[in-house]
């Protein structure tokens, strides 16, 4: 069971991400782009993944994932029940939503820092 505390040592780790809170919801950013967000609750995590995946990812694993409200179809973004996802899992999600909106060359720079993924976290 994945929690918050599983994924934000490591988001607030990812260069050029930084934390901002908007309407006491926790969400990074990288400049003025949202890669990954949080309900209040701390249940839900939402990040970016493309729109031509999100549908099989959502069909694929229902208990898990889940499309974000009509409103936000238009953006690249799907929601998980960070209580349905292993803490790996959720780190995963997050270095990928992070890697949609960051040059490819720092992607490339994390990748040979992070042969192994996203670790533990700490």
């Amino acid at each position: 069971m994945a929690s918050l505390d599983d994924v934000r040592p490591l988001a607030d780790e990812l260069e050029r991400s930084y934390p901002v809170y908007v309407r006491n919801r926790l969400k990074f950013r990288v400049g003025q782009i949202v890669y990954a967000a949080f309900s209040r609750d701390e249940t839900v995590m939402g990040f970016a993944l493309p729109k031509e995946e999100r549908d099989a990812l959502v069909a694929g694993e229902p208990d898990k994932f889940r499309l974000p409200a009509d409103s936000d179809l238009r953006f690249n973004w799907v929601h998980a029940e960070l209580a349905a996802l292993d803490p790996a899992e959720a780190r995963e999600l997050v270095v990928d939503a992070w890697r949609m909106v960051v040059p490819q060359k720092l992607s490339r720079a994390y990748d040979l820092t992070h042969p192994e993924g996203p670790g533990d976290g700490r």
